[in-house]
């Protein structure tokens, strides 16, 4: 991975464990361990799609550019029908808290978005490929007129 996809991951993944963290303490003392174990399962359905889904579109975006758009946007309606799909699921689940878990699984959605909008917004990624640049006039490639 790229050190620019990596850093994107870093930037996203680390508030949003942070956010787990701390719904995990006050899901603990509100709720009891059953809370506790609910956010803590929340944190990670979060962290494994979100970051399966930044891999993958960062790998649409170096094999298929012109699809980085569309492929971002089905990627994300994708991830959040998947999200609504195992809150139905688990809805009567005995295993954990369920408002623990849709609640930290909401927070740390919107935190890994938040994260992952500035992180893109601060790389520095160049929109013209420097090296591509030979100093003189182009090249006409297609018939004169």
């Amino acid at each position: 991975m790229p050190s620019n996809d990596a850093r994107t991951l870093l930037y996203a993944a680390v508030p949003t464990l942070a956010t787990g963290a701390l719904a995990t303490v006050v899901s603990g003392v509100v709720a009891g361990g059953k809370g506790a174990i609910g956010a803590v399962a929340g944190t990670l359905v979060v962290v494994l799609f979100m970051g399966a889904g930044l891999v993958v579109l960062q790998r649409t975006a170096k094999s298929l550019p012109q699809l980085f758009q569309a492929m971002g946007l089905m990627l994300y309606m994708a991830q959040l029908l998947l999200l609504f799909m195992i809150m139905a699921l688990l809805k009567s689940t005995t295993l954990f808290d369920f408002k623990a878990f849709a609640f930290t699984l909401l927070a740390a959605t919107i935190v890994w978005v938040a994260a992952q909008a500035r992180a893109y917004m601060k790389a520095k990624i160049l929109y013209v490929d420097p090296a591509s640049d030979k100093g003189g006039k182009p090249e006409r490639t297609g018939p004169s007129t």
